[in-house]
């Protein structure tokens, strides 16, 4: 006699709005920060205006380093037990930030805070996983990024509404009240999704070994580093975004608006992923994505060479490269974690940690080289396409355009 299964109690449209208020969680806490910048800057005394940019840099790269941790603790213990811990220590993130008397100590609280809500990206790609996989999961990614994608198109104008009648300080107590919200949520909702079978023991032996299976998968080490890669091109927008507005284009009262409208076409890019994804295969959409993503890069470096360079036309460009960073980022990491269903939080884990300390590094090194011009950025989006189209290559023994068979989707069955 065979056990009884039960349905899973959420309706697919919460599960897809609860993960991505999970996800979003880790955008606000970017994001909402930039337009406090300046405010920032004269209130810790900071001289080098570059050195902003590592208030998002210590968050990413200490995010990316507290991805290795989540994922393997979520295979041991659980999705649900390591997601509700993830967001209430992101809530206290929040809260320690507020009170740093100093940059270096606003540094060091933002890396706390990035650490433990790592959790919070790579358990919810586990959870995605352990229920669906190929391109079904693709689609279902790109509809949670579709909401995700609402929060870098607001939270600059929230950072900016709070700068209006209080301090930045009050915009950490915003992200605080935020998680905290989330996590009445998700304690009431989401069951947990890791079958029993499927737990692996917490010992070096099997970290290493889960480890080492996603860096000799050729498919899945491909994509990985090659969704960091083009991660890194969106880092470095978001690291220089809030100079090009203020100091290039002297637009510092529309930056919110053009903020949003970069932050808009992902999330277009992200609705219509979910609608073709499908139909024409992840790996389709993706490929023809990266070849435009080149392709609008170059052109981006040919405008930002024009002077004056016209805003308007930095934004279009700057609009369609983020929308094609749309289209491949949830195609390349769903196709990235295709072979691993038997050991999804430690691969996620893994991958989480490559793509994250890959694209805070790209981004960090395409942010410093700020000269008061667009080109930094514009070069940068061109290497990240080139490079990136590299590794696809790799990852596809140099094919682009196809699409497996569905029986090459099955998971393997765990390793005892």
């Amino acid at each position: 006699m065979t056990a009884e299964v039960k349905p899973f109690p959420m309706h697919d449209r919460e599960f897809v709005a609860l993960l991505a208020s999970i996800m979003a969680l880790n955008a606000l806490a970017i994001d909402t920060m930039l337009p406090a910048f300046p405010a920032i800057r004269a209130s810790l005394g900071v001289a080098d205006p570059n050195a902003l940019q590592y208030i998002i840099t210590s968050y990413l790269l200490a995010n990316a380093i507290g991805s290795l941790v989540a994922g393997p603790l979520a295979d041991r213990f659980g999705r649900r037990p390591m997601l509700l811990m993830s967001i209430a220590f992101a809530a206290l993130g929040g809260l320690a930030s507020a009170l740093a008397p100093s940059f270096e100590m606003l540094l060091a609280m933002r890396a706390v805070h990035g650490f433990f809500a790592a959790g919070l990206g790579v358990l919810a790609v586990s959870v995605i996983r352990d229920r669906f996989a190929g391109d079904q999961m693709a689609r279902l990614m790109s509809l949670i990024i579709i909401i995700f994608m609402l929060v870098p198109v607001l939270a600059p104008s929230i950072g900016q509404l709070v700068l209006v009648v209080a301090s930045w300080r009050e915009i950490f107590h915003v992200l605080a009240a935020a998680a905290i919200a989330v996590f009445i949520w998700t304690w009431m909702r989401l069951p947990e999704t890791l079958e029993p079978a499927y737990r692996q023991a917490i010992s070096i032996p099997v970290i290493a070994r889960n480890w080492g299976a996603v860096v000799k998968n050729r498919l899945g080490f491909g994509y990985m580093i090659g969704a960091g890669i083009m991660m890194g091109g969106m880092f470095g927008f978001l690291n220089s975004a809030q100079q090009i507005f203020f100091d290039v284009f002297d637009a510092a009262a529309i930056f919110p608006i053009a903020f949003a409208c970069v932050a808009g076409s992902m999330a277009v890019a992200n609705f219509s992923n979910s609608r073709i994804v499908e139909r024409f295969g992840a790996r389709r959409v993706s490929h023809t994505a990266l070849v435009a993503f080149i392709v609008l890069s170059l052109a981006q470096l040919a405008a930002s060479r024009l002077d004056p360079e016209p805003m308007w036309l930095f934004l279009v460009l700057v609009a369609l490269n983020m929308g094609m960073i749309g289209f491949t980022g949830s195609n390349f990491s769903s196709i990235a974690m295709e072979p691993f269903g038997h050991i999804a939080g430690s691969a996620a884990s893994f991958q989480s940690f490559a793509r994250m300390a890959l694209a805070t590094l790209i981004g960090a090194a395409t942010g410093q080289r700020f000269n008061g011009t667009t080109e930094p950025l514009a070069e940068g989006f061109v290497v990240t396409g080139l490079i990136g189209l590299g590794f696809i290559l790799f990852a596809e023994r140099g094919r682009l355009w196809t699409r497996p068979h569905r029986a090459a989707l099955r998971p393997k069955p765990p390793t005892p």
